[in-house]
């Protein structure tokens, strides 16, 4: 088998491994699949705190690109996002993002 062969099996295997995403996916469509998901892995077992569970998986990440995007400027982080910048800071101390 050349390297050739070997580089398509591969990229063949990869190709099916990789799940198909909708291009224009929004937002809101990816939390409902994601729910959709965690429900059907309880397999009738109770949620809790799913609220904050939900909340804290979109917050962190948020943040987490919000800062990157402006460089790590607060300031300019807590007005993308609403927030006083008293408010931001506790987000970050909260998730260990500072």
């Amino acid at each position: 088998m050349s390297a050739i062969d070997t580089f398509t099996i591969q990229a063949e295997t990869d190709a099916e491994e990789t799940p198909v995403m909708p291009q224009h996916e929004s937002l809101r469509q990816c939390v409902e699949r994601a729910l959709e998901k965690y429900f059907q892995t309880l397999d009738g077992q109770p949620a809790n705190d799913l609220y904050q569970l939900v909340l804290s998986e979109v917050e962190a990440p948020l943040l987490e690109a919000v800062l990157a995007y402006t460089r790590n400027n607060q300031s300019k982080s807590a007005e993308m996002l609403g927030l006083n910048r008293g408010t931001l800071r506790k987000k970050l101390k909260q998730y260990d993002l500072l």
